[in-house]
């Protein structure tokens, strides 16, 4: 056994000595931690013996404490010792005390090892395999796979892990994507990245950083240092990973610990409150944080920072609802970015920039109309001129959701013909069916396809699955439309009662607004108001404001034959009449001699006269939203221009567009609507299908009648057999 996949198929077929106490979605509780343990045996095995004396030199001076460790990992010459006298060989030597030994073998390792087993619980797993007699049998065949780094080197050790990962979450279906991405994918997002980054991808010894905060098993950093590998053995990438999930952590710093990679941290916790990499930098960002998830348990930290510290903290842009934290984890991510600046000569001082790629399902496109928290963070991302690309992958291609998902690609270095632009790729033609399904895994992207995808993003260019847009054509502004509130007035026996049993001390002030204003109805509120204040300062009475509300409430009521309800009349003085804008605005004009309640136009006949300004009161019931493109496409064409800036709104007269939108989709179906401008929210959205939707025509009908005929004849032919 050498290669990597002969090592994976032997460990495999250990794996099925697991059988009966274990189901196979389990087997990995066992066969990881044994792989990681093998490994570090044999890793460890050349200078077992000056770790062991060197320990039995210091062991009793206390004073050295922690710094024992480090002591012992410079003679091990590696990131961990193990300063225990057994050994696998040795294990075998006792299988009455297997357990015990075993035990006692992993507690003699430096922390940083214990602490790994510590979260694969594998003391329960020991527990579990004695108690069913099968641990000793395991441990002995393991003693049988030859991982020294003479024989396996860290490179390849690393791939026969994430093989056996890959494995074993494909094995487990149901729960495999929380934290395994397929392979596949990763290798796509990971080409993406490294696209523009010739320097790095053949420059001797250069380092690149990169972070992923949601890292689950490691498998998205270990196949960027594969990429790599491919293309520049010699570069140097630092990979850094946190998760929260006890086992998955384990792997991946496992797998960190495998590879020897230095200057490499894998951290566990909630990168969400617990940011273990708090103040770093890195070049590249890569992740796939967990669909739809709510976040709940961390919200009362998460708007503590997000209101205490605003932009200076993680969470500026803004929160999205609840129960999915998707943006949450891309803002995280953004916060990590490495500022770009590559004008000083002198590279030392030079800023690299930042790349990130990350995998969402479709709701962080367009979930939140304007204003909403998620609608702020595109927003944000957006005008910061940061969203270079979406990607659009097929469904069905994730292990436990069928879904479909993108990949969005974010950056604050974009390349100078990328500025102000962002790139839609419909890439969810583009699968081959699997042989077995796994989970909710039907389908996969082949070499081919994912060549495709990377040359369409490289060049750039317009075809069927590839869109180019202005960064401001996915900005929208949503206005305000407002309507007259219209009342009708009318004084019944039944509504007196009702009134007078809230209000009895006002009896003589209604009995006399009664008499005054009869039992007629009147489709002007504004009309009979004025009488029944008349009749009120008459008697010089004055009602409180809830009691005048109670009035309304009680006598009055919608109806869409009535008069607008007048908020405020001013007389015009001179010639000075309201503007197109102040009609918008919500300003008109009444007219004498009047029509049936006074103009709702700018318009008047020659036998009419214009005696005031009105403002109508609005009616909530009838209030409406336009989300007016931020350009409009229709009535733009100078914006659209090669030398306009998509974010230079100066250029895009936005107001104008309102106007010119409210004017022609608006106004023709509704007259007496206007726009209530201090609402105005602009908001941000990808709606992915308008750009991609290609009109399928109906069947003809005659080819359906024949098919339906078709379908009948068979019919009958079935009934007739049964019926003989």
């Amino acid at each position: 056994m050498s290669t990597p996949q002969e090592l994976s198929n032997f460990i495999w077929q250990i794996a099925d000595l697991l059988r009966g106490p274990y189901r196979p979605p389990q087997y990995e509780r066992v066969m990881l931690p044994l792989t990681v343990l093998r490994r570090f045996d044999c890793v460890l095995e050349a200078t077992k013996d000056q770790v062991l004396n060197t320990y039995e030199r210091y062991r009793t001076q206390e004073k050295l404490g922690d710094s024992l460790d480090s002591i012992l990992n410079k003679i091990a010459d590696q990131k961990f010792h193990n300063r225990s006298k057994l050994s696998f060989e040795k294990l075998k030597g006792d299988s009455d005390n297997i357990q015990t030994h075993l035990v006692s073998y992993i507690n003699g390792f430096s922390a940083n090892v214990r602490q790994i087993f510590d979260y694969f619980k594998f003391s329960d797993e020991i527990q579990l395999m004695n108690d069913s007699n099968i641990l000793y049998m395991v441990v002995t065949k393991f003693c049988d796979v030859d991982l020294h780094p003479s024989k396996v080197d860290n490179i390849s050790m690393g791939l026969l892990f994430q093989d056996l990962i890959r494995r074993f979450n494909e094995q487990a279906n149901e729960t495999a994507g929380d934290h395994f991405t397929p392979r596949e994918v990763i290798h796509l997002m990971v080409d993406i990245l490294f696209t523009h980054d010739d320097d790095f991808l053949t420059t001797p010894y250069m380092v690149r950083t990169m972070l992923d905060p949601t890292c689950g098993t490691g498998g998205m950093l270990a196949e960027s240092q594969e990429y790599l590998s491919k293309y520049n053995s010699q570069a140097i990438l630092q990979v850094n990973g946190q998760d929260y999930n006890n086992r998955a952590y384990a792997i991946a710093a496992s797998d960190a610990l495998i590879k020897g990679s230095k200057n490499s941290k894998i951290e566990f916790g909630d990168s969400l409150i617990e940011d273990k990499f708090y103040g770093e930098k890195f070049n590249y960002l890569i992740a796939n944080p967990p669909f739809g998830v709510d976040w709940k348990k961390q919200q009362k930290e998460i708007v503590r920072e997000h209101e205490k510290l605003g932009f200076a903290g993680r969470f500026g842009a803004g929160l999205p609802r609840v129960n999915d934290g998707s943006l949450l984890f891309l803002q995280h991510m953004i916060s990590k970015f490495e500022p770009y600046d590559p004008s000083p000569e002198d590279p030392k001082y030079r800023k690299d920039g930042s790349r990130l790629a990350i995998v969402f399902n479709g709701s962080p496109l367009f979930s939140g109309g304007a204003g909403s928290g998620e609608s702020n963070i595109r927003k944000w991302v957006i005008e910061n001129d940061w969203l270079e690309a979406i990607i659009a992958l097929p469904e069905q291609m994730f292990y436990n959701t069928g879904i479909g998902t993108y990949i969005w690609i974010v950056t604050n270095r974009k390349e100078k013909e990328r500025k102000g632009k962002i790139q839609l790729i419909d890439a969810r033609a583009r699968w081959k069916p699997m042989r077995r399904s796994l989970g909710d895994k039907r389908r996969y992207l082949g070499e081919d396809d994912i060549d495709i995808i990377v040359k369409e993003y490289g060049n750039f260019l317009e075809s069927d699955t590839s869109k180019i847009f202005d960064n401001a054509e996915f900005g929208y502004t949503r206005v305000t439309v407002e309507r007259p509130m219209r009342l009708r007035f009318q004084i019944t026996l039944e509504r007196k009662a009702q009134f007078l049993d809230q209000v009895p001390h006002l009896l003589d002030d209604i009995q006399a607004i009664d008499k005054e204003l009869g039992r007629e109805v009147y489709l002007d509120w504004n009309e009979a108001l004025e009488r029944a204040n008349r009749v009120l300062a008459s008697r010089s009475s004055k009602w409180k404001a809830p009691e005048q509300k109670f009035f309304r409430a009680v006598f009055a009521e919608r109806d869409s034959e009535a008069a607008p309800v007048i908020l405020k009349r001013e007389p015009i003085k001179g010639k000075k009449l309201p503007t197109e804008k102040d009609r918008f605005s919500g300003l008109f004009v009444e007219t004498k001699p009047q029509e049936k309640f006074g103009s709702l136009g700018l318009i008047m006949s020659e036998d009419e006269k214009a005696v005031a300004k009105v403002t109508y009161e609005p009616d909530s019931d009838l209030r409406d939203f336009e989300n007016v493109p931020l350009k409009d496409l229709e009535n733009d064409s100078e914006s659209n221009s090669e030398n306009t800036s998509p974010l230079d709104y100066e250029k895009i007269p936005l107001k104008d567009n309102v106007d010119d939108y409210f004017r022609r989709e608006v106004l023709p179906y509704v007259p007496e609507a206007w726009m209530d401008r201090t609402k105005d929210k602009v908001g941000y959205e990808i709606n992915f299908n308008r750009y991609f939707y290609k009109y399928t025509p109906p069947r003809p009908l005659a080819e359906i009648d024949a098919d339906l005929k078709i379908a009948e004849e068979e019919i009958m032919r079935l009934l007739s057999e049964v019926t003989k």
